[in-house]
């Protein structure tokens, strides 16, 4: 692949503002496992070998099982998650695949297993991994 555009070189005041997006993430309630998971299905869905690299190490420094890893996409026939991971896992591919738009039925079914605040953490995290995953793979960033 041939070279392409650096972004904190050429736009630092946007990579800035992305960051503070991903400060942000860091500071909310959510936990470590629901973090990575999101962060692992998404990359997965858009394909950034990067982020999915960098997010299973930090999920197994977390302590997540390499089973749950491996199984993460195919969650719904494995019974190796919660219903709020699976929630959470359902919401982050119908945010991520956003064509399709957010269902009622899965938006409810996460209103009704988190708190507000919760909830709103959970979506702001999803935006997040899906802004890195698309500066990623637009930049070509490669998994080392």
């Amino acid at each position: 692949m041939k070279p392409r555009i650096v972004i904190p070189t050429v736009a630092p005041e946007a990579y800035e503002a992305l960051i503070n997006l991903e400060k942000y993430s860091e500071t909310t309630s959510l936990t470590s496992t629901h973090k990575e998971l999101i962060k692992i299905r998404a990359s997965q869905i858009n394909g950034c070998a990067f982020c999915i690299n960098m997010h299973t190490a930090d999920a197994r420094k977390y302590g997540e099982t390499e089973k749950r890893i491996y199984l993460l996409n195919a969650w719904r026939e494995a019974d190796v998650y919660t219903e709020e991971e699976k929630a959470i896992l359902a919401l982050t591919e119908e945010i991520t695949m956003i064509s399709n738009h957010v269902s009622d039925e899965v938006y409810q079914n996460a209103a009704r297993l988190f708190e507000d605040k919760y909830l709103a953490e959970i979506i702001l995290v999803i935006i997040t991994i899906n802004s890195w995953n698309r500066l990623a793979i637009a930049t070509g960033l490669r998994a080392v």
